[in-house]
């Protein structure tokens, strides 16, 4: 059966069969990828001479979220993103929930900073707090999963990056103020971590519910795969909603980390 795409061909390539899936080997992309994890190298060499070095776990945090995300992007869950829905949420899951703490994690900037030569962003510096992050990364996930402009992605490589640019960059600022944000109290990093978890887990039952497909880049991709254009779109909101959901709460509980270790000192009392 010869399976036609309604729409232009997407940056990942034409729908696929189960029989035909393929890797997304974009030499622009594994460039990128391959200068990224280069930069981070030599900038953590760098920090080894000029300070605050990186310890064993941050790299290991880096080039763990470097690995996860450079496989969901080359793999072959790039091109199957063009068949099914439930594809590019997990997709998106992958990237936002495990690739972007990781990052975070593995004090990028300062390394790539270093690496480029430039001075390294300050720790203490004041960023945006958690609950103004969690806000973006909302207003981004929702635009993108609306059906217009997820219809969009398919049509245009500089909207697709754009849509992967936008979320990615939302979601790393989102973990950096759960994570790394200095000077923000336990009590802001943790309504930020459950708003959310809460608003991802708000739309994929929004999608899951929806009583008919909505997405129509997939109209006709699906059935290859044995499944009708909403049970796709179920499974991708079953994704975000019930796994992307807990993973985002369970990372976000890291939260009470500082407040759990950190140890007060007992209080002198004055005889009155």
């Amino acid at each position: 059966m010869t399976w036609h795409y309604p729409a232009a061909t997407a940056y990942c390539g034409p729908p696929p069969t189960p029989d035909s899936v393929t890797w997304n080997l974009d030499p622009i992309l594994i460039g990128g990828l391959l200068a990224v994890a280069g930069a981070y190298w030599y900038g953590s060499r760098q920090l080894e001479r000029t300070g605050p070095k990186l310890g064993f776990a941050e790299k290991a945090g880096f080039y763990a979220g470097w690995l996860i995300a450079a496989l969901a992007l080359v793999s072959p869950l790039c091109p199957l993103s063009v068949s099914l829905f439930a594809a590019r949420v997990g997709q998106h899951m992958i990237l936002t929930l495990l690739a972007a703490p990781l990052l975070v994690v593995g004090r990028t900037p300062e390394a790539l900073a270093a690496g480029f030569g430039r001075a390294a962003p300050s720790r203490n510096r004041t960023y945006p707090g958690p609950l103004a992050a969690s806000a973006g990364f909302a207003v981004l996930l929702w635009f993108w999963h609306a059906p217009v402009p997820y219809a969009a992605t398919f049509s245009s490589t500089a909207v697709y990056w754009s849509m992967h640019l936008s979320v990615f960059g939302a979601a790393l600022w989102l973990w950096h103020g759960l994570l790394a944000g200095a000077g923000k109290s336990v009590i802001t990093k943790l309504a930020g971590g459950f708003a959310s978890s809460a608003q991802m887990g708000l739309l994929g039952a929004l999608i899951t519910l929806a009583p008919r497909a909505v997405y129509a880049p997939h109209a006709l991709t699906t059935a290859a795969w044995g499944l009708t254009p909403l049970e796709d779109q179920q499974l991708g909101g079953i994704v975000m909603w019930i796994p992307g959901c807990l993973i985002f709460l369970a990372f976000a509980m890291l939260a009470l980390t500082p407040a759990l270790t950190e140890t007060k000192p007992p209080q002198a009392y004055r005889s009155v």
